[in-house]
């Protein structure tokens, strides 16, 4: 991807734009990042947004390709987009709520078209309808604005997660063709009763299903040459997928088409990490081949960029491996045979069973928790969620648990990922809403001025940057101190870097007593980080006097 063409097509022109070397040139000289914090993706607290429905940054974009029919409640495009996200970064609303990754939903250029589910009109508002994976869709925003939000984020000590799609490709609409028999299936539709009953057949119907496990070498789609000669970028399109092919020497399939077009994202603006959807759906086979040219991407930019680069961390791939389970240690079991994701390029996958553990105690699920990732998940992690954008039954439906759900995501053991808007207990429940819609309603930001919502808020800032500022927390050893009132200790000790807390949960307000043996020592000053007050250990313990039930301690 040449996007110094692509500028031209996405709002300005060959003369107004700079190269992405004059810019990177720019940024290496002028950057300045906050002091480092220590970070590991297994301690990670991630924050997941809908691009269209957190912040408008630029209502310019707001209607694209004539996508201005009347459609289903929350079934459109609604004006979020990436100068949004990065105008919070730069209002400092992520770094206060702890957070220290973003993931968002795809930004590539999605179907022009609409579709009717049935419950109504639907555009491809949430970025899963892929039309063009060269291009970024225009509702999104700018190359040169996606630019900015990697580096912004960066600067602040937040990594960036891309959401990326290779199982299918977007819908046919009166506007949109399909990619053709060698690219991808029209039929079967899954069944979901075994391996073949899930790869090789389409999700739903009209969703056509790229024919990952393909080694037939294909050309590229007239639709797509069409669009890329119009655009002014044919040449320099062909040119850079020639020059990768016979780099990777990897055969003309449509997997690898894709590969290619998704890496490059790493290797131009230094992508974090992938979150990548529906994994169970693909061969996994493909995975592999990913991660390797992933982590090609992401070495020949740190090379290119040496003074951006945060840290030594390696590049990180989650996944979406629907109905996966950290019981179920390293296999997803298909019925008729099981896969190891992790062997296939995975670093983590997302936790389907976190909503049901959590309505037990916590010491089961932390201790739970903790033995699994030490042992069968060892060097591996599990992404933990209470809300999403297509769960139908997340842990707080009717958001009368924000306080418990923030306490218990933000301190189990893997990593959290915090939905937009569980800070502040968004609605989930519109009226109009089908399905998942109601799950996707705009981030709403006026909400911020009630009492109520503030002290919602300030409840997950306070575990959110106790959880950000130590590795323990999420990737460290758990050892329950006292069954009750109950207090915990996590311990962490890996690549010189130490950290210990303690933290007490359900404590009596007012007066309280804890362990903190052998955590801290006799003498030692212990900061109480929910409260602010701080206190000395005395024959192993700490005494605080403080409004709240709960105490997060650490040493000054």
């Amino acid at each position: 991807m040449k996007h110094t063409l692509l500028y031209f097509f996405l709002g300005c022109s060959l003369l107004s734009c700079k190269s992405k070397t004059e810019n990177t040139a720019e940024i290496s000289e002028t950057i300045v990042t906050e002091a480092k914090k220590p970070f590991a993706w297994e301690a990670a607290n991630v924050y997941f947004l809908l691009t269209d429905r957190f912040n408008n940054g630029n209502t310019n974009n707001d209607i694209n390709f004539g996508r201005d029919k009347e459609t289903a409640v929350l079934r459109g495009f609604k004006g979020g987009d990436i100068a949004g996200i990065t105008q919070k970064i730069e209002d400092g609303y992520f770094t206060n709520l702890g957070i220290n990754a973003i993931w968002f939903t795809p930004v590539v250029e999605q179907v022009h078209g609409a579709v009717d589910e049935g419950t109504g009109v639907t555009y491809g508002y949430h970025g899963y309808w892929t039309k063009d994976w060269t291009a970024l869709d225009p509702n999104f925003g700018t190359y040169e604005e996606l630019q900015k939000l990697v580096t912004t984020a960066h600067q602040n000590g937040i990594r960036i997660v891309m959401d990326v799609v290779l199982n299918h490709t977007g819908p046919v609409t009166d506007t949109d063709v399909f990619w053709g028999e060698d690219w991808a299936r029209q039929q079967p539709q899954c069944t979901y009763d075994g391996y073949d009953a899930t790869t090789l057949c389409t999700l739903v119907a009209n969703l056509p299903d790229i024919k990952t496990e393909s080694e037939k070498e294909v050309e590229l789609p007239a639709f797509l040459i069409e669009k890329w000669k119009k655009e002014g970028r044919y040449d320099a399109e062909l040119e850079e997928l020639n020059s990768f092919f016979a780099t990777s020497e990897l055969a003309k399939t449509p997997r690898n088409y894709i590969i290619k077009w998704l890496t490059d994202y790493i290797r131009d603006l230094g992508i974090d990490a992938f979150r990548v959807d529906t994994v169970k759906h693909v061969d996994e086979a493909a995975w592999s081949v990913m991660r390797t040219q992933a982590d090609l991407a992401f070495a020949s930019w740190k090379n290119t960029n040496p003074d951006l680069v945060l840290d030594d961390n390696a590049f990180f791939m989650l996944g979406e491996v629907y109905n996966y389970n950290i019981g179920g240690g390293r296999d997803y079991d298909f019925g008729d045979q099981k896969v190891d994701y992790f062997a296939h390029g995975f670093d983590n996958l997302i936790n389907f069973q976190f909503k049901y553990d959590a309505t037990g105690d916590y010491e089961q699920m932390f201790s739970s928790y903790d033995s699994i990732l030490h042992t069968a998940l060892k060097s591996k992690s599990v992404l933990n969620y209470a809300t999403s954008h297509d769960d139908g039954q997340p842990f707080d439906k009717d958001r009368s648990k924000a306080y418990e759900t923030g306490t218990k995501l933000l301190l189990t053991p893997g990593l959290s990922q915090v939905y937009y808007g569980d800070e502040i207990a968004r609605n989930l429940t519109i009226p109009g809403a089908d399905g998942d819609a109601t799950l996707r309603g705009m981030m709403p930001w006026s909400q911020l001025d009630s009492t109520e919502t503030k002290a919602i808020l300030n409840h997950w800032q306070k575990l959110g940057t106790f959880r950000r500022d130590h590795l323990s927390v999420g990737a460290g050893r758990h050892k329950m101190l006292q069954e009750k009132p109950y207090v915990f200790s996590r311990t962490y000790s890996k690549n010189e870097i130490n950290d210990a807390v303690v933290v007490g949960l359900d404590l009596p307000e007012g007066e309280k007593e804890i362990p903190v043996t052998p955590v801290f020592k006799d003498g030692e000053t212990i900061t109480d980080r929910y409260s602010g007050n701080t206190a000395t250990v005395k024959n192993g313990k700490i005494y605080l006097n403080t409004a709240f039930t709960i105490v997060l301690l650490e040493k000054i």
